[in-house]
């Protein structure tokens, strides 16, 4: 991986770290395709069980490094093209995909502010530490652009349609409390723990039961736009997954002996 972005795996955990902190981890090319990369590489490991998204310094991730963008605009508009904008399929869909779609937790660890692409990546994840400290940004209408990196899905789906299009409309900042009233923020801990207290809860993931992570994940997903009825034929297709899985003899086992299981994460 590129030195923009910072690739680890350590029993089951893959920790993958934004690395621009000269510039708030603003995204370039280069940290787009790192990023995607090392996001694509830890969904396809068989050894990853969880993943731990975070960043250096005291930002999460502004968003779009906006000088770079403003030079490639330029080029665009003397060449009489719109190839800037085909980061969007490039690099953001393929981020947000390879983290709400691959069958293991991802773990966001907010240790700053999260504006532009660098909310929907945190929105993305299946579960969100955020410093106290931190603050969310939904800052697309501020530069004259819409929604990307799965925010008009995921923001609506965590907080209602109404009070997603206020905060896309009237772009703003809120600070993590508000994140945790809105049900963005799922623990809200002192900045100087945020690294610690977010690679815990990403440790406790990946030791737990992963194909039953991945089975949630799908199901959650699923049942947001699908009937009931079509919801629970789903849920009967993944309860079928998960229960034969080698890690439900093991939990059942570790239950009626009155012992912790340990998992293998099949």
């Amino acid at each position: 991986m590129a030195d923009t972005v910072l690739y680890e795996v350590t029993d089951g955990l893959a920790t993958v770290t934004i690395n621009r902190p000269e510039s708030m981890n603003a995204l370039n090319i280069e940290a787009k395709a790192a990023l995607r990369d090392a996001l694509q590489t830890a969904a396809a490991a068989p050894e990853v069980r969880a993943v731990l998204l975070t960043a250096a310094g005291r930002a999460f991730c502004v968003g779009q490094d906006l000088k770079e963008h403003i030079g490639l605009l330029s080029a665009d508009r003397a060449e009489g093209s719109g190839a800037t904008m085909s980061t969007v399929k490039e690099h953001y869909n393929p981020i947000v995909r390879a983290i709400t779609e691959m069958p293991k937790p991802v773990v966001a660890g907010v240790n700053g502010v999260a504006a532009g692409a660098g909310l929907g990546f945190a929105l993305a994840a299946d579960y969100r530490v955020v410093a106290d400290t931190a603050t969310f940004t939904t800052s697309f209408a501020g530069v004259a652009l819409t929604a990307d990196s799965g925010v008009s899905w995921t923001l609506p789906r965590l907080i209602g349609p109404g009070r997603a299009a206020d905060l896309l409309l009237f772009p703003r900042s809120f600070t993590a409390q508000e994140a945790s009233e809105l049900g963005i923020a799922n623990k809200v801990v002192p900045a100087a723990e945020l690294a610690a207290q977010a690679l815990a809860v990403a440790r406790a993931l990946a030791a737990g039961p992963t194909v039953a992570y991945a089975a949630l994940k799908e199901s959650l997903a699923y049942g947001a736009d699908h009937s009931l009825a079509e919801t629970l034929a789903k849920e009967d297709e993944l309860q079928t997954r998960a229960g034969a899985s080698e890690d439900h003899v093991i939990a059942v086992e570790a239950f009626v002996n009155k012992v912790k299981p340990t998992y293998l994460g099949r």
